[in-house]
């Protein structure tokens, strides 16, 4: 199964976001995450991990902790390339780009575990 069959929406915005408005995006929205653009660049990404522990301060803006070295999958990718990338990079979020690099959805760990039928056994049993 490719990323492309699994991959969901993904909430892009700016890096001017208090922490408040981006946890408010997150609870409404349902998601784990946002992925900070600037046009078609992604320039870093944010999660619930980073909100809760930056949360005393809901003024304090996005830009001053967001991961800037953002790790991304291509959706013709396959599911178990996803895995292993989470795994190495101790991430739960992979944004999803298309051949031109642009920004076209995001997958998450628990995607992967609804989809774990289609992962090779070397990932799960290693």
């Amino acid at each position: 199964m490719r990323i492309k069959d699994i991959m969901k929406e993904v909430i892009a915005v700016k890096d001017n976001l208090s922490i408040k408005e981006a946890a408010k995006l997150m609870a409404s929205k349902k998601i784990g995450s946002l992925v900070i653009v600037n046009g078609d660049d992604i320039r870093g990404i944010v999660t619930e991990k980073d909100v809760t522990e930056n949360i005393s301060s809901t003024d304090k803006k996005i830009s001053s902790f967001i991961k800037k070295d953002v790790v991304t999958i291509e959706n013709n990718e396959e599911l178990d390339r996803a895995a292993l990338l989470m795994k190495k990079n101790k991430i739960n979020h992979l944004p999803v780009v298309n051949n031109d690099g642009r920004l076209v959805g995001i997958i998450s760990s628990r995607d992967l575990i609804e989809n774990s039928e289609d992962l090779g056994d070397d990932f799960l049993f290693d």
